[in-house]
């Protein structure tokens, strides 16, 4: 599989064939102009994998989901944004009935519906706007899945959603995405949300498969500001109606499939790091040269994770030396003396350490190089041949701003 062969195309969530979304403002949130209920229906049901944040606290619409993916097949997701249904009395009960409101619109049972929440943790959630909500959402339902990736949003400045297309056994698939998130992000097998659709045919194991071992390169490897969220999940759902032959087992398509899934994942991590709580910058950090996946994973997640270094980037500063001390407390294996940094961006590119050591350079390109919205740090290790990638943002005075009075 060439990577040319994925195809970048419009949309996200509805780009696959047989799909439709919707938002709408029910009133949950104070700002009107702001939606706050999504949906997303599949006209032929769907196998669906998810993956869910471990934080030892969860919403309960990650119970309810579990449960109805465990299930059977999938045909509708239902999320309210403004409000988490985290930490209430009733958020099992209430999640349930999101479900059944759904379903009982589209004609579809309860079961088959998944729930997501995603806002304030610990505020109370009425089922009363969500009820109101549901007849517009479904009267509204359309191949143009932007309405929806917006009532999802909460803190993000910018609708996140892509999608590819690409051929599996002489049939045209496609799959897309839409994501929210902007705070509260530093994944443990997955934060934010992430809705992903496909009209491939795939089995719910081999879905699931793909996935999982995918969310270990991708959304595991961004972090906005070093906190696992409570209510976040990623779903992947397969309708089957691009007609190709089903996926059973670990072949060729899969390998394809797999190819393009991390094709949608990667752009998804792009879009959530860069756009994180008060961020001016993307990070990219990309270590090279590893003895081991895991040590060149630990070493590129420290280096986007460091407070210290996220504020020099905002402050176009090459201080290489807090790069090298965000892999040292990684946990990653290393001989700090065969360590090489450099930084890069559209400006140009700079390096500062070789074999551990200070190299002369100049700090006015350094400052043109790093003054960019998009900043690679770019680490060798001299150890191996295993590399890893990791996305991150700068931390700025508006992270404080925004998560100072976030609540009020």
């Amino acid at each position: 599989m060439k990577t040319e062969d994925i195809i970048k195309v419009n949309g996200g969530v509805c780009a696959a064939k047989g799909y439709l979304a919707a938002g709408v403002y029910c009133g949950i949130r104070r700002n009107r102009t702001k939606k706050d209920l999504a949906l997303v229906f599949s006209k032929t049901p769907a196998n669906a994998a998810a993956v869910y944040t471990r934080n030892r606290v969860k919403g309960a619409p990650l119970a309810v989901t579990k449960a109805h993916v465990d299930g059977g097949k999938i045909s509708a997701v239902i999320c309210n944004s403004g409000i988490a249904n985290t930490c209430s009395a009733g958020g099992k009960e209430l999640a349930a009935e999101m479900c059944k409101l759904a379903g009982d619109a589209l004609g579809v049972a309860a079961e088959s519906v998944v729930v997501a929440s995603t806002g304030v943790i610990g505020q109370p959630l009425s089922i009363s706007p969500i009820a109101y909500g549901v007849p517009e959402l479904v009267k509204t339902l359309s191949r143009d899945g932007t309405d929806a990736a917006r009532a999802i949003m909460t803190t993000d400045t910018v609708v996140k959603q892509t999608a590819v297309e690409f051929t599996l056994g002489g049939k045209r698939v496609r799959l897309g995405g839409m994501a929210k998130g902007s705070g509260m992000i530093h994944p443990d097998m997955a934060t934010m949300l992430v809705f992903l659709t496909t009209d491939a045919a795939v089995s719910k194991e081999m879905l699931q498969q793909a996935l999982s071992g995918d969310v270990e390169s991708t959304f595991n490897m961004m972090s906005v500001d070093g906190d696992t969220s409570t209510n976040d999940m990623v779903l992947l759902l397969a309708n089957g109606e691009a007609g190709n032959e089903e996926i059973t087992c670990e072949n060729d398509d899969f390998r394809t499939f797999m190819c393009a899934l991390n094709t949608v994942n990667i752009e998804l991590c792009r879009m959530l790091a860069g756009d994180g709580e008060g961020a001016t910058k993307l990070l990219d950090c990309v270590v090279t040269g590893a003895g081991t996946l895991r040590d060149a994973r630990k070493a590129a997640k420290s280096v986007i994770c460091s407070s210290l270094v996220k504020a020099a980037m905002f402050g176009a500063d090459a201080n290489w030396g807090r790069v090298l001390c965000a892999m040292g407390y990684s946990g990653a294996e290393f001989d700090p003396e065969k360590v090489d940094v450099s930084f890069r961006s559209a400006a140009g590119e700079v390096e500062v350490c070789k074999a551990g050591s200070p190299v002369d350079f100049s700090e006015e390109k350094a400052k043109a190089v790093l003054s960019e919205n998009e900043i690679l740090i770019s680490v060798s290790l001299g150890e191996g041949g295993y590399s890893a990638e990791a996305w991150g943002c700068d931390l700025t005075y508006d992270y404080v701003r925004i998560n100072g009075d976030y609540r009020t």
